[in-house]
């Protein structure tokens, strides 16, 4: 059943109802989904949007809701989405990351959503991008996308944020070299939280040897400190964030990365569009038909792929000519 229609004169002031039910259109696929994102889209590209990720138990809620509360007094309306792990049971989020964020839960200046992983091992649902649309056209000047801690399969907040920042702890160190492949690799800068526990000198410096041996970039990860329980640290970060989108907006460094993630987004939307029309007509049929002959070993997997795939173009070459 259709929800009742948006209205997006209310949505586009910022009214707090108007988002919440748009966003929640977005996140269950409603009806009203697709021309609500239709409408939005000319409204967004205005909002920066921050990725805060990093291993559990990291102190990302606490550091989101500091750099929320920073911004708020420079007059910026930010919004969060803070994506939780995906309960097994109800499909909802676990942890409800909005519950530490009491400095700015109340601000009328602040719009945090909780949002389900759903089983997105890459640390951001992918319904998350979408409602960080909502959260751009509705007025918000910076999105701050919290990712559920995974660890190295936490990556693809790289292509969803225009900065990204990873957050560890002095206890990460033991780790810091198995993370080399995965949250080491998409930082624009780190930080050390929770600075004032033994062992932070260390893992700074261990962070610093591996960044070291990384190729030569233009921009190049530094590592902060910081007590985000303290509030220390906080105004370094903003403004190593800044230092960071002044360096992406001059060569239109920005604008590259922003065509590449809507890129991104068209070839998603492709190849869910181009998945859902391959299996109509017959072809689940084909596959459970083969399925015999697959356990029995007297048909491979690429043939019956080779197959299905010249039925598809063959009933796309009939529908032309008909």
């Amino acid at each position: 059943m259709p929800r009742e229609p948006i209205d997006y004169d209310r949505l586009f002031h910022g009214d707090r109802i108007t988002v919440a039910r748009a966003i929640t259109a977005v996140e269950n696929d409603d009806l009203i989904a697709p021309e609500l994102l239709d409408r939005i889209f000319p409204r967004t590209g205005r909002s920066y949007r921050i990725g805060i990720t990093g291993p559990p138990g990291a102190g990302k809620s606490t550091i989101t809701n500091r750099l929320a509360a920073f911004y708020r007094t420079t007059g910026l309306r930010v919004g969060i989405i803070a994506v939780d792990p995906t309960s097994p049971f109800t499909g909802g989020a676990l942890l409800g990351d909005r519950v530490r964020m009491t400095d700015v839960e109340m601000d009328d200046g602040v719009f945090i959503r909780s949002m389900a992983s759903r089983g997105s091992l890459g640390g951001l649902s992918k319904k998350a991008a979408e409602a960080a649309d909502v959260l751009d056209a509705s007025g918000a000047d910076v999105v701050i996308l919290e990712t559920v801690g995974v660890g190295q399969s936490e990556l693809d907040i790289a292509g969803a944020a225009d900065t990204t920042v990873v957050v560890l702890v002095p206890e990460s160190g033991d780790s810091i070299q198995a993370m080399k492949a995965g949250l080491m690799e998409i930082a624009d800068f780190f930080v050390m939280n929770k600075a004032d526990r033994a062992g932070s000198d260390q893992a700074v410096m261990s962070i610093n040897m591996i960044l070291a041996m990384k190729p030569h970039a233009e921009w190049t990860p530094t590592v902060l400190k910081a007590v985000a329980s303290e509030n220390k640290g906080t105004k370094e970060l903003a403004r190593k964030i800044d230092e960071h989108r002044k360096f992406l907006e001059v060569d239109g460094r920005l604008d590259a990365k922003r065509r590449r993630r809507v890129e991104k987004r068209v070839r998603e939307l492709v190849a869910d569009r181009l998945r859902v029309d391959f299996w109509l007509s017959g072809r689940e049929k084909i596959l459970a038909e083969r399925s015999d002959g697959l356990m029995a070993r007297d048909v491979t997997p690429y043939e019956v792929a080779a197959e299905l795939v010249e039925h598809f173009h063959r009933e796309r070459k009939d529908q032309r000519h008909e």
